[in-house]
């Protein structure tokens, strides 16, 4: 293996200016949730001193992303998926301007503050399985993984960046002036997505007629994509086992409280636990070039799911502050390979008639599993105490995947197939092929298994 492939894998970048536009608009939205994120948990504790209240910012969250990214799922099949994700990127936009008024106005409601993060998690989750399917239109099939960690690289590093600057922002000038950065950035966010071209949903029998013809009207999507999942032993397997290890080992809501009792509350160390997160997974990312060819994807998945919950149930257990940044930074780089490798195979696996409404079901587990995860966190610590909350969750958690690690063999026996061949350049790819027939006897031998997200 050579050096370059080792490393972060640059060819989308280079090969794609679609794909990079979204990726330089994604990087900027990401760095300016991660700085709401620290605001709202700054802002919750401030005022109420509670970890359940803390933990309820994630059910707030939960709750418009699972109804809402169901329905988005429907329509980014049947509709042009680029409309939709304009749209919800402007009511994001909406939301994060009502954040910056209450923080103005010296909001002193909890629950108007959690209805405002409840808006912006629904409009995102209504536009989220139509942006997913985006890399996979935009990037040749054997570029998919490494698009994706380059999304996932980016989304760690303003998990570095992000809680840092938050932190130095609400020092100086408080919660109006970081609600008003995540701001700015969803409106850059919002113009770069102006660069994109159209894409309608691809039915079976349009399916070579390219990317073109980017009517937002609506039109009835093809029969069977809920059903879909279920049918393939690989999707649902995968999603299994993330919301085995984000259900279960959340551990964000935890960190105000583990900071007050083991750290003195310094705000500083607050931020470090996130930015540990962080660290992990920018190295992952570095090394993505080997991550990303890895063929065996469904192992890869499961073990870096099974390592997320050990290193977090090691934080609950760590004293010194640099063990307890160190379990953190394995669990971050745990789940961006993890994360990266489930992305890639969902997209691969289905058919882009049903990528809308197979990548509503990620999006509703990525985003729903982690927040009611912190709100389990919130719960069992107000109950006990954070660091059995934590141990207990991250054992759980890794029972959970070794659970369905042993009784999935085709997820646990996944490989990646071969790469299309290149006839030509081209400068807006066509979608991957459809997967087998759901009748295949998937085998690891024949490197038929079947996919997995």
């Amino acid at each position: 293996m050579s050096r370059r492939t080792r490393f972060v894998d640059l060819r989308p970048l280079r090969t794609s200016p679609p794909f990079r536009a979204l990726w330089i608009g994604a990087s900027l939205g990401s760095l300016g949730q991660q700085i709401a994120t620290v605001a709202v948990l700054a802002q919750v504790w401030e005022l109420t001193g509670s970890p359940l209240w803390t933990g309820a910012i994630g059910l707030a969250a939960a709750g418009p992303a699972i109804v809402l990214g169901v329905a988005g799922g429907a329509l980014a099949d049947a509709m042009d998926r680029r409309s939709l994700v304009r749209a919800t990127t402007a009511v994001q936009l909406l939301a994060a301007l009502a954040l910056v008024g209450q923080a103005a106005a010296g909001n002193r409601s909890v629950v108007l503050l959690l209805a405002l993060v409840g808006a912006s998690s629904g409009a995102n989750a209504l536009g989220a399985p139509a942006r997913r399917t985006f890399p996979v239109r935009l990037l040749p099939s054997d570029q998919l993984a490494a698009g994706l960690a380059l999304q996932g690289m980016a989304f760690q590093v303003s998990m570095l960046a992000g809680p840092a600057l938050a932190g130095l922002v609400l020092a100086q000038w408080r919660f109006p002036a970081a609600y008003g950065l995540q701001a700015c950035a969803v409106l850059i966010s919002l113009a770069v997505l102006f660069r994109l071209p159209p894409m309608p949903p691809l039915s079976p029998t349009a399916a070579g007629a390219g990317n073109g013809g980017g009517a937002a009207r609506l039109r009835r999507p093809e029969r069977g994509g809920w059903l879909y999942i279920l049918r393939r032993p690989t999707l649902w397997g995968a999603f299994a086992t993330d919301l085995s290890a984000t259900l279960l080992a959340m551990p964000i809501s935890l960190f105000p409280l583990i900071n007050e009792i083991r750290f003195d509350g310094d705000p500083r160390t607050l931020g470090l636990f996130l930015s540990a997160v962080a660290v992990g997974g920018i190295t992952a990312g570095l090394f993505s070039g080997t991550v990303t060819r890895l063929r065996r994807a469904g192992a890869v998945q499961l073990t870096a799911a099974l390592v997320w919950g050990l290193a977090l149930a090691g934080f609950g257990l760590a004293g010194p502050l640099w063990l307890a940044l160190g379990c953190l930074a394995v669990a971050g780089g745990a789940d961006t390979i993890s994360v990266v490798t489930r992305g890639a195979l969902v997209q691969l696996e289905t058919p882009d008639a049903y990528r809308g409404r197979v990548s509503s079901v990620e999006h509703v587990i990525g985003m729903a599993g982690p927040e009611v995860g912190n709100f389990r966190g919130g719960l069992v610590a107000s109950l006990t105490s954070a660091p059995v909350a934590l141990v207990t969750g991250g054992l759980a958690g890794a029972v959970g995947v070794g659970v369905v690690a042993l009784t999935n063999r085709p997820l646990r026996t996944y490989t990646l197939p071969d790469p299309e061949p290149q006839t030509g350049p081209a400068a807006v790819p066509g979608p991957a092929p459809a997967p087998a027939s759901d009748a295949a006897a998937p085998t690891a031998a024949a490197g038929e298994a079947d996919r997995a997200g």
